[in-house]
């Protein structure tokens, strides 16, 4: 189960203290796509998001990794000006390694942030990054992701019962 439990829970993405992450080590910041920096639906990312990437960028090597494919990330690679990891079907290794290699980063020097336990936090963990989670921004997503939050649910609920992790208590 501590496999599940964020080092960091957030409300979102502009809530990160992202200068005391400065601080301890951290110089690659890796986001999911979907739900975390935008809405499943969206296609390409908002003025809010760009702001954001453009101030990170001078502080953090910053790297899109998610689950969907080549053509999902493109326009995001492409507007935000960064480096990302498709079809990279977390939890598994296998790109979170092709990142640190590629870029030679230490796992303490690599926060992963996201808004699925399963998928985000388990990956990261199981890594030794520094894991973050924070709220999904839509309720909408699509089959395979409702059906990550059915397990995660239960998860939850055991994480709550221990006072572990309570959705809306955040910290950092």
């Amino acid at each position: 189960m501590d496999k599940f439990i964020p080092d960091i829970y957030q409300k979102s993405i502009y809530t990160i203290n992202y200068q005391k992450l400065k601080k301890i080590g951290i110089k690659c910041l890796l986001f999911d796509l979907d739900n975390t920096l935008v809405s499943y639906k969206m296609t390409e990312p908002d003025h809010k998001v760009k702001e954001l990437f453009a101030m990170l960028q001078a502080d953090f090597k910053v790297i899109i990794i998610s689950n969907s494919n080549k053509n999902r990330l493109r326009p995001f690679k492409e507007k935000l000006n960064v480096d990302v990891a498709f079809s990279s079907k977390k939890p598994l290794k296998r790109k979170y390694k092709k990142i640190i290699e590629l870029y030679d980063f230490n796992v303490n020097e690599v926060a992963c942030i996201g808004d699925q336990l399963i998928t985000d936090i388990f990956g990261a963990n199981r890594m030794g990054f520094t894991s973050i989670l924070i709220n999904r921004i839509s309720t909408s997503e699509p089959p395979w992701t409702r059906f990550n939050r059915f397990w995660e649910s239960f998860i939850l609920k055991s994480l709550k019962k221990k006072s572990i992790l309570i959705t809306g208590e955040y910290y950092d």
